[in-house]
């Protein structure tokens, strides 16, 4: 019995140091890659994300969206996205509808890009309330709903951590000539 203990003791003893050293590599990565040097974050990233570590997936997945220390690659993007957005990442969950949306690393999907928009848009990701507020708009992978478009649209420029950037955004694309944006700006008093 005694030894049946000392051996449960050592496991979990091995579970959380190995789990320190994921967060660890994951957060020497991620320091890394916002200094870019996506080279040397990149082997980082990998190894945490290959163990699971949701965030490191969702870096990895920004690797080869973006090319950083690493060929583009759509389909590795998309692969390393969905990874993280099933263990529950809103900003995985978000590029996961915006590659569905684009057909970018997966077939075209509407339906699918307004699922993932709606999971992350309910955990407070704003770029993603604006993104299920289009969908709503346009009717796009769902039934066309104003009242729902607007609601979305006012969650987005007020997110506390998004919002202001996602108006800046908006009145960039309207002095663009972006009819959307001035839609937007118009439903949320904002034009």
């Amino acid at each position: 019995m005694r030894k049946l203990l000392t051996w449960l003791l050592m496991c979990t003893f091995c579970m959380t140091a190995g789990a320190q050293n994921i967060e660890k590599l994951y957060e020497e990565g991620k320091a890394l890659y916002d200094a870019k040097k996506y080279s040397e974050a990149f082997p980082k990233l990998k190894i945490a994300a290959e163990k699971g570590h949701k965030k490191a997936q969702y870096r990895l997945g920004r690797c080869y969206d973006k090319g950083n220390g690493v060929k583009e690659d759509d389909d590795k993007a998309f692969e390393w996205y969905f990874k993280s957005a099933e263990r529950g990442f809103a900003k995985a969950q978000y590029q996961v509808g915006k590659s569905y949306k684009n057909g970018e690393g997966v077939e075209e999907d509407r339906v699918k890009a307004f699922q993932y928009f709606t999971k992350a848009a309910k955990q407070g990701n704003g770029e993603a309330q604006l993104a299920l507020g289009k969908c709503y708009l346009k009717g796009k992978g769902t039934t066309e709903d104003k009242e729902k478009a607007k609601s979305w649209f006012m969650k987005a420029v007020k997110n506390e951590k998004d919002g202001e950037e996602i108006v800046k955004q908006l009145r960039e694309d309207l002095a663009d000539h972006d009819d959307d944006a001035r839609i937007i700006l118009q439903m949320v008093g904002l034009k």
